[in-house]
């Protein structure tokens, strides 16, 4: 398709291993039950979180941290990499991604991104991997943008497309950070944002998108 960047979440197993994975609970995307994190890596990885999205899909496993990391590397991709903690384990699990894309990141890659909803990731992420730049996300922009993302050391937000208004964007470009949105399908709405300064956006249908720039 021609997209250099992707993005995607991590989150521990419940034996503190980086994986990709969206949801808290297993359910919706797996053959599984209960809570990620009530799971170790190995039972995970018996998972089949192939065979919901289609039966040419069967089999697929949960990925670990480092084996998308090879991926990237093997295709040459950047990445935007999502914090996305289970409820109680937002220090852990910024503290053991940080440690490990300061030691894996592939050096011929440009350097992640790095964002979360969880502050408090953000922040034990940074004390691992300072270098690596960070962006907060948010639904709708908050009132507090500038202060939160200035106590952060973030060098961009990241926001809901509908929730966002061509002010308020400009007012985040013009302080100096990088502005993003998700989730952007429609490429009329792509070529708003974009007319407005916004950086970059996050699709589902990045082939729609990439025919209007």
């Amino acid at each position: 398709m021609g997209v250099a960047w992707v993005e995607f979440d991590v989150m521990l197993s419940g034996d503190d291993q980086p994986i990709l994975f969206h949801d808290d609970k297993l359910g919706r995307v797996t053959d599984g039950r209960g809570l990620v994190a009530e799971h170790s890596l190995s039972s995970l990885r018996k998972l089949d979180a192939g065979r919901w999205f289609g039966e040419a899909f069967a089999g697929e496993r949960i990925p670990t941290l480092a084996e998308a990391l090879a991926l990237l590397d093997e295709l040459g991709l950047g990445a935007n990499v999502e914090i996305k903690p289970s409820k109680g384990r937002a220090a852990e699990t910024g503290a053991v991604v940080g440690r490990a894309l300061a030691r894996h990141w592939p050096a011929r890659l440009p350097a992640p991104v790095i964002s979360s909803f969880s502050e408090t990731a953000l922040r034990t992420f940074a004390q691992e991997a300072p270098a690596f730049p960070r962006a907060l996300l948010v639904w709708p922009v908050p009132d507090d943008w500038r202060r939160r993302l200035s106590d952060l050391e973030c060098v961009a937000l990241h926001c809901l497309s509908r929730r966002l208004r061509e002010r308020r964007a400009r007012e985040v470009i013009a302080a100096g950070y990088g502005l993003r949105c998700f989730t952007v399908n429609d490429p009329r709405r792509a070529r708003q944002l974009f007319d407005w300064g916004v950086d970059a956006v996050f699709s589902d249908f990045p082939d729609r998108i990439l025919k209007i720039l």
